[in-house]
């Protein structure tokens, strides 16, 4: 598989993980999100499932695995890594679902 196929099935990947796909991985969020009331929470969640702004400045490997989003004038970061299907090493090929497990982090921009 080429880079830019590669690059297009981790995309593809990211995206079904991101808008909902949780057979793919997990979400976790941090301490200034947990903060957040309910409904700044599930407004965050909606902005993360519907981003669609992905650039070449902001997006160089074309992944679609990290963006900014803002919430209430504040940045949220989110970020998604990618490890083996027992989650204790980095996955040695996020394009393949079988052999990697995703970790979606929503974070405010000061917890980077």
């Amino acid at each position: 598989m080429t880079a830019t196929a590669t690059a297009t099935t981790i995309a593809e990947l990211n995206d079904r993980f991101r808008k909902g796909d949780r057979k793919l991985g997990i979400q976790r969020t941090t301490e200034m999100v947990c903060a957040l009331s309910s409904e700044q929470q599930q407004e965050l969640f909606r902005l993360v499932r519907t981003f669609d702004q992905f650039t070449e400045g902001n997006d160089p490997h074309e992944e679609h695995d990290f963006a900014i989003v803002e919430l209430d004038d504040e940045n949220y970061f989110f970020k998604i890594d990618y490890y083996d299907a027992d989650m204790e090493h980095g996955s040695e090929d996020p394009s393949d679902s079988s052999v990697t497990r995703r970790v979606m982090t929503i974070m405010h921009s000061s917890e980077y």
